[in-house]
């Protein structure tokens, strides 16, 4: 448990407000104390016709969610957990498979400007020195006709060993620079907006994005083993990462392009 003297302080709602004033994408920001998921939260509003831009963050997640059903967990106050709403119409549905990376790239540049050096984990983790220090989970609003997607960020922070899960590390465990939630969260955000305006921009043409995501992406080159939905394993070496935001896991005897799996980078 956190020790009560040296809980960081809680995130100040106006301070981010005015933090993002100069970003007219985001145009409803709000900070909770705490809240059950903040991705289940702006997928509520995506339904009840919130605009994009649409942020919700807290200092405590008491039901955060991951991919594959995992859970989430920080203690209050120690981490960034945020959502952001975006409604990307006009692009291709096949080209939305890029926001898990986008956000990833996003989320690893933040983490090198406080000061540490990330690598990207495919397709939705950021490792700094093999541990974990944030993840990504990207849901799309809607059965029928989804028209948003809501982009969920967990970033550690302060959190100390005792606070983490096996193999999880956070910016103060690495020696990061800048400590400041509100100043991490402004960064993320902002480059989040400019990242996402320019893929946008683009109809969704990944080209650039890929060039950034492999250029940053601990999994190419490595051996590893690839947990697929229904159980089955790929156990090979991951070759590039494919204009649909596949990876490419050559075997001894095929190339197989996975569009989701459970990768684990084998040492």
């Amino acid at each position: 448990m956190q020790d009560p003297d040296r809980l960081p302080a809680a995130l100040d709602g106006a301070m981010l407000r005015e933090a993002l004033r100069p970003l007219p994408f985001y145009v409803d920001v709000e900070a909770t104390r705490a809240t059950g998921s903040t991705n289940a939260d702006v997928a509520a509003l995506a339904r009840q016709g919130a605009p994009e831009g649409t942020v919700r963050s807290t200092d405590h997640q008491v039901a955060g969610r991951g991919r594959l059903a995992r859970t989430w967990t920080s203690p209050p106050c120690a981490g960034i957990a945020v959502s952001v709403l975006l409604r990307p119409t006009e692009i291709p549905r096949d080209r939305w498979t890029w926001l898990p990376l986008l956000a990833g790239v996003v989320v690893a540049r933040t983490v090198a400007r406080a000061g540490v050096e990330p690598r990207l984990k495919w397709p939705n983790d950021v490792l700094v020195d093999g541990g974990k220090i944030a993840g990504i989970l990207v849901e799309v609003v809607g059965a029928s006709a989804p028209d948003a997607l809501v982009v969920g960020l967990g970033l550690n922070v302060s959190n100390q060993p005792a606070e983490l899960p096996l193999g999880g590390t956070s910016l103060a465990l690495a020696g990061a620079t800048q400590l400041d939630r509100v100043t991490v969260l402004t960064d993320l955000l902002a480059d989040l907006a400019a990242t996402y305006g320019g893929w946008r921009d683009a109809g969704g043409d990944p080209a650039g994005l890929r060039a950034a995501y492999l250029a940053g992406c601990d999994t190419i080159g490595r051996e590893v083993a690839v947990e697929l939905p229904g159980g089955r394993t790929v156990r090979g070496v991951g070759r590039t990462v494919d204009l649909d935001g596949r990876l490419v896991v050559a075997t001894a005897t095929a190339e197989h392009a996975l569009s989701a799996g459970d990768v684990v980078h084998v040492h």
